[in-house]
């Protein structure tokens, strides 16, 4: 290609860009630049400058270079972030949104409140009480010797003639964590052993040593008002979940495993509350092996029943449980198998249950277990009638029967013909305030509860009433009164008898100092 072509070229090439988008979009521009091209190619060819080879292949580079170019400014085009027009009204209602939540969040997080505490400590609560206690412990003439009731009986009495005294304190502090709005968290330390269920007290009079606490609640619970208002699971070692008294079980007993609380009407106003309350409670995890033959021990429970609330000073409620529990008799041991079964032995009891001794023969010491199986019907009512605002009558019942007794399995397992003894009951009329919330707050309260020998598992329940344990009845007399908020003195006179067997007769008396914060 000859210098005068190049520069046709060159000057074609450059006509055809400033043709594109750059000349901008009206159409009768653009068909006025290539109107003037072609009659420039046209030309050139006519004059002999340029071959027709030469042109066609002219205008064909143009072409590809003003499509190349144009594509390139499209490209482009569409890298550019269109914004949609947005009225000034909805700008203005996003912005005052915006605003509200924002406000909303420096509220609840106390954004600029230099005494505020930290928004996670709105989501603890904590919980404790304090309570000093003078005892004494009066047994009666008549009563028989202690040696007689272990000796034949396996039973844990170590006074029956000797009065005693004794200064006490319990103290308890627990925590309550909210973890989410469907999640809680919950534990309390308290004074006591870790060898004793039903008891948090600490005997004064260690020659000033001081005091050990314990772990005696850890567990977490879900419940959701959005998503299942009506169900609550907990599970750990958690509180009493049962609608109870302390004829089966004792106020301070905490149970570890799982439960599931049903309430439907939860968040309704409606008078009537039916519930359900089902358990599953490991009692004593045993580690088989070849000179270990004893089963885990298990307690499972349900329990159902209905509420009823007038209102704030007037309801009922009544409960009919089911406790089971699994593994609990003693099985012998023999002479070729000595110890396989020292373990179906209770890991703790207090006393009444009917024992036997499960030692091999020959052994030394005699070891006890339990003869009978536990199955335990449990009928459980209370009313509360504000009778004169803000006196109370309060009216509870509480009856239980051993469904597990058999008789002709007892005598086959212990060679024992066992007298069934397994009804308990209890009534209790309370007249005053409910709680001791407020200075001179009263309350004067009258019970009487009977409970046979294997009617409840001795171990679980009231540990005060005959010092604990079962085979016994008698009386409770007692009052509470508020010296000031939250703080109140209380006195009870437990006077009981032993119901079958060697006579045991035991008068408690014990006032305490209270205070919960």
């Amino acid at each position: 290609m000859n210098r005068r072509t190049r520069a046709a070229l060159t000057l074609f090439t450059v006509l055809a860009l400033a043709g594109g988008p750059a000349w901008g979009d009206e159409r009768e521009d653009l068909e006025v630049v290539r109107q003037t091209t072609m009659n420039l190619i046209n030309a050139l060819v006519e004059k002999g400058v340029l071959s027709q080879d030469a042109a066609q292949a002219m205008v064909k580079q143009a072409e590809d270079a003003a499509r190349k170019k144009v594509a390139e400014t499209k490209a482009a085009q569409d890298k550019v972030v269109r914004v949609p027009y947005i009225p000034e009204t909805v700008k203005r209602e996003i912005r005052q949104q915006i605003e509200q939540e924002v406000v909303a969040q420096a509220k609840a997080e106390r954004w600029g409140d230099v005494n505020a505490v930290p928004e996670w400590v709105d989501r603890l609560q904590w919980t404790g009480d304090l309570r000093l206690r003078y005892q004494a412990n009066r047994f009666p003439a008549g009563n028989a010797p202690e040696y007689l009731f272990s000796l034949g009986y396996g039973q844990n009495i170590t006074d029956t003639t000797q009065n005693n005294q004794a200064f006490r304190l319990r103290a308890r502090l627990g925590l309550n964590a909210k973890v989410t709005p469907a999640i809680s968290a919950g534990f309390q330390l308290t004074t006591g052993n870790t060898n004793n269920p039903v008891s948090t007290t600490q005997t004064l009079g260690q020659y000033e040593n001081k005091y050990s606490l314990v772990l005696d609640r850890a567990f977490l619970k879900v419940h959701s008002d959005e998503t299942l208002p009506w169900l609550t699971v907990s599970a750990g070692r958690i509180p009493n979940p049962w609608f109870s008294t302390d004829l089966v079980w004792n106020d301070n007993l905490n149970f570890e495993g799982a439960a599931l609380h049903v309430d439907p009407n939860a968040q309704s106003s409606k008078q009537l509350r039916p519930f359900v309350t089902l358990g599953a409670f490991p009692l004593q995890s045993v580690e088989r092996s070849l000179t270990v033959s004893a089963s885990n021990k298990w307690l499972f429970g349900a329990q159902t029943g209905i509420e009823w609330i007038k209102d704030t000073n007037t309801r009922a409620k009544i409960g009919l449980a089911y406790y089971d529990y699994r593994n609990i008799h003693g099985i012998p041991n023999s002479a070729t198998a000595r110890n396989v079964y020292d373990q179906t032995a209770p890991a703790f009891r207090q006393k009444g249950n009917t024992l036997f001794d499960i030692s091999a023969p020959g052994e030394p010491t005699a070891l006890w277990a339990l003869a009978a199986d536990y199955q335990l019907l449990n009928l459980t009512a209370m009313a509360d009638v504000n009778v004169y605002d803000p006196v109370h009558i309060m009216l509870t019942g509480d009856y239980v029967k051993n469904m597990g007794f058999n008789r002709s399995e007892i005598l086959a397992r212990t060679g024992q013909d066992v007298q069934p003894q397994t009804t308990g009951y209890m009534a209790r009329v309370a007249v005053g305030m409910p709680t001791m919330l407020l200075k001179n707050d009263w309350q004067v309260f009258l019970a009487y509860r009977h409970l046979e020998a294997d009617a409840a598992l001795d171990a679980f329940t009231d540990s005060d009433f005959h010092l604990g344990g079962t085979n016994n009845k008698g009386f409770i007399l007692g009052g509470q009164y508020g010296l000031d908020k939250n703080t109140w003195l209380s006195a009870r006179w437990l006077s009981s008898n032993q119901i079958s067997g060697l006579p045991l007769a035991i008068d408690v008396f014990q006032f305490d100092l209270n205070a919960k914060f």
